[in-house]
């Protein structure tokens, strides 16, 4: 088994730092800051991220994706917020049954990514993180929101196969990895078993992402971690990050990125992104490619 070590970057810490993303096309890092309700840009250089701006999304944003159409598609609050080129974040749909506050038992969109169609899948969690009160969505490329998955936890991080047949899902309240078949032309996810079961000193599996060669990199929460397993669940390598709650991944190219965000203990590092290059490369994100208008929830 490999073991690397990352490195802090010259951005500026986030409180609660998640989701990186590399938007090609534009050839800039995003990634958000949840309790501040902000999404971070950032310019790549070298092994380095540096700070280019920030854009207000709403009162909590847990995952943002470009838009074929222009600006940006969060999950923020309880449902889908557009962000334009301006910075003027516009709500598209509530979803049914979520929002709310911390204090009311209320829920927020958590994270999420978007497949290779431009379907924008995000999930959520609930502020209190009790059982069952999560699920995933599905916005197709029609507008449609649909309901994919009840029932879960934190619903968190997403990746893809390289042939796009197998979407992977972590349920991070149990510590749990998911496998599903995936079928490219609906979007549907079927059949489904536990890849990987998670928890204790090593950490909870949070945010992951796939690399080129078809293996997966998950962020492991409380562990100061990044494990990359095979598509059978064998730990492949380790990255030592430094900071325990280690949130996401996501390549830009052959350079890994990581997010991270404050807890407990006092680490100066806490909330910073971190990188390394692994010896392997990963896509980039894909575009949400649907409407920026009349959305609406069928399911």
């Amino acid at each position: 088994m490999e073991t690397l070590r990352a490195t802090p970057a010259s951005a500026s810490p986030a409180d609660h730092g998640e989701g990186p993303t590399w938007d090609d096309a534009r050839g800039e890092l995003l990634w958000v800051d949840i309790s501040a309700g902000t999404v971070r840009r950032g310019a790549v250089d070298g092994e380095d991220v540096r700070d280019t701006g920030s854009l207000r999304a709403g009162d909590t944003v847990g995952v943002v994706v470009p838009a074929a159409a222009g600006g940006w598609l969060t999950g923020a609050g309880g449902g889908f917020t557009h962000v334009a080129e301006d910075g003027t974040a516009r709500v598209l749909v509530d979803l049914a049954g979520e929002g709310g506050g911390e204090a009311d038992g209320g829920t927020r969109m958590n994270d999420g990514k978007c497949d290779r169609a431009g379907r924008f899948y995000a999930g959520t969690m609930a502020f209190d993180e009790r059982p069952g009160a999560g699920t995933l969505y599905r916005l197709d490329t029609d507008g449609t929101v649909t309901t994919v998955r009840e029932g879960l936890t934190v619903s968190n991080g997403l990746g893809w196969s390289p042939d796009g047949r197998t979407v992977y899902l972590t349920d991070s309240g149990p510590g749990l990895v998911h496998a599903f078949a995936y079928d490219p032309g609906s979007g549907a996810f079927t059949g489904g078993r536990v890849l990987l079961e998670t928890g204790g000193p090593d950490g909870v599996a949070d945010g992951l992402t796939v690399d080129d060669e078809g293996c997966l990199w998950t962020a492991m929460w409380g562990g100061g971690q990044v494990r990359r397993w095979s598509p059978e669940g064998e730990l492949l390598a380790v990255v030592e990050v430094g900071v325990a709650n280690t949130s996401s991944c996501a390549f830009t190219g052959d350079l890994l990125v990581v997010s991270t965000a404050r807890g407990d203990e006092d680490e100066p590092d806490a909330g910073r992104l971190f990188t390394v290059r692994p010896g392997v490369s990963g896509p980039a994100a894909e575009p949400y490619r649907g409407p920026l208008a009349g959305l609406r929830q069928v399911v």
